[in-house]
């Protein structure tokens, strides 16, 4: 089940607000647990037990792990700490990167190693690291024990974030497991949030994904440089508005029910260095790996070398964290490159440069690192940069570069404007007005984009969800 869907929209959302706010608040918690193991089990109930398994397993080295703190056994803390972030870290691997590892061993050794027939856990990889966040606080000090095993549990199963994040840190809603407060306000955030998000994942990022998938479709004889560039700039702004819809979407539904998750998107294509692209691109798992691995290796109080040491290992980190194939490590160590290149010395020549300058030479970057995201084999990534850059042979346009681009000149207008700033900007100055006219028409369009999107979702049978692959 997704957030995008009728199902989700029309029965199970309404159904478990219901519910929510009828039971006595002591319950609620209880509802939202077994409301997300529903949500889970809808498209993998027998992955519920690897996920209870996590949850039993962090709760109680968390509680074993604060008793030894507090005795002052912080050598027998540690060794607990190292077997909790080990056991997650082996069901991570096992399920994520087994048969990326035996398809690596056969092509080295030819070994011919049988795969192992195992479906990838939906969100393994963004509940895991939230579990074990919380774990690593316990033995910092940096959040109390959760003692109530449901608790503890619903904070790890939470719906709004489980498949696709934001990455929750446990002390980010710790109060907020037990003392939280909802309210009117913003219950009417959460809506709206909600509704934005669905907008942007239905009617961008889904009409960027068609885009996309037609430049595919096209043939080696169909193909021009201006239709590769054409391409991948609609899997740019699809990643981005697919993503982005869907943490915009769990930020408005944690409102809903009285969290507030930390945002996970700023505007990243309006940044003017790779390094202000990764403050505002997924900050939650970016702030993930600064703050479990990045600091924890010394960070970049140990001088020059190891810095640079650091970040190569978190970056290479962060991209094999994306998926189980050699393309997601080359695209982290690329931005990792890039980013040393910029801390050195690339930054100071840079901020001299003009704005626009300097968006250009971002936005180029981000686009070729998409290319290399969006290939699992490196053959096929490298022949699309190569048609960029018109290799191969190919003409600079075509008729059929013209035909795409003319109908879908609107649509990339839209999704350009829409990527920035600008509307967020627009929207406040009318709302800073406190005109009941204004108000009204802001609900207005709130119900016509919903109409819109549900329409368009009972009509089409196109709706992918990119990060259901991580």
């Amino acid at each position: 089940m997704v957030f995008s869907s009728i199902l989700f929209i029309t029965r199970f959302l309404p159904l478990v607000l219901a519910i929510y706010f009828i039971v006595p608040k002591r319950i609620r918690n209880l509802v939202l647990f077994l409301s997300s193991i529903l949500f889970y089990a809808w498209g993998e109930p027998v992955y519920i037990l690897l996920m209870c398994f996590t949850i039993t397993v962090d709760y109680v080295f968390g509680i074993i792990i604060d008793k030894q703190m507090s005795a002052g056994k912080k050598n027998k803390a540690k060794v607990s700490l190292v077997a909790a972030v080990a056991i997650n870290l082996l069901l991570l691997g096992y399920f994520k990167y087994a048969n990326f590892t035996i398809d690596t061993i056969n092509s080295l050794t030819g070994a011919g190693i049988a795969a192992i027939k195992l479906a990838l856990p939906i969100g393994i990889s963004f509940y895991t690291f939230q579990s074990l966040s919380y774990v690593i606080d316990v033995y910092r000090g940096d959040t109390k024990v959760q003692k109530n095993i449901l608790d503890f549990g619903t904070y790890v199963t939470l719906f709004p974030q489980l498949i696709a994040g934001p990455i929750v840190r446990y002390r980010t809603v710790a109060e907020e497991m037990q003392g939280r407060v909802e309210n009117r306000a913003d219950f009417a955030r959460g809506i709206s949030r909600f509704i934005f998000g669905l907008g942007k994942k239905v009617l961008l990022a889904n009409n960027a994904g068609l885009l996309w998938d037609s430049v595919n479709a096209l043939t080696a004889s169909e193909m021009s440089v201006g239709s590769f560039w054409l391409g991948i700039l609609a899997y740019t702004f699809q990643i981005y508005f697919d993503f982005s819809g869907y943490s915009d979407m769990a930020i408005g539904m944690g409102l809903m029910f009285g969290f507030h998750f930390d945002e996970n998107f700023n505007y990243p294509y309006i940044a003017k260095s790779i390094t202000e692209f990764w403050r505002r691109w997924h900050i939650s798992l970016s702030t993930w790996f600064k703050e479990y691995v990045y600091i924890p290796l010394g960070g970049n109080r140990a001088g020059i070398a190891k810095q640079i040491r650091n970040i190569v290992i978190v970056w290479m980190l962060t991209g094999f964290w994306h998926g189980a194939s050699w393309n997601f490590v080359a695209w982290g160590l690329y931005y990792g490159v890039i980013l040393i290149f910029e801390k050195v010395f690339l930054l100071k020549i840079i901020e001299k440069m003009p704005k626009i300058v300097r968006h250009l030479y971002t936005m180029f970057l981000v686009i070729i690192g998409w290319v290399l995201f969006s290939f699992d084999s490196f053959k096929k990534g490298a022949e699309f940069i190569a048609g960029m850059f018109g290799l191969g042979g190919y003409s600079v346009i075509n008729k059929e570069f013209i035909y795409l681009l003319l109908n879908n000149l609107v649509l990339i207008i839209i999704l350009a404007v829409a990527s920035t700033d600008v509307p967020k900007r627009c929207i406040e100055k009318l709302a800073a007005k406190d005109k009941l006219v204004f108000k009204v028409a802001g609900i207005i369009m709130l119900e016509v984009i919903l109409g819109i999107c549900v329409a368009y979702l009972v009509a089409s049978t196109y709706n992918p969800f990119l990060y259901f692959r991580f």
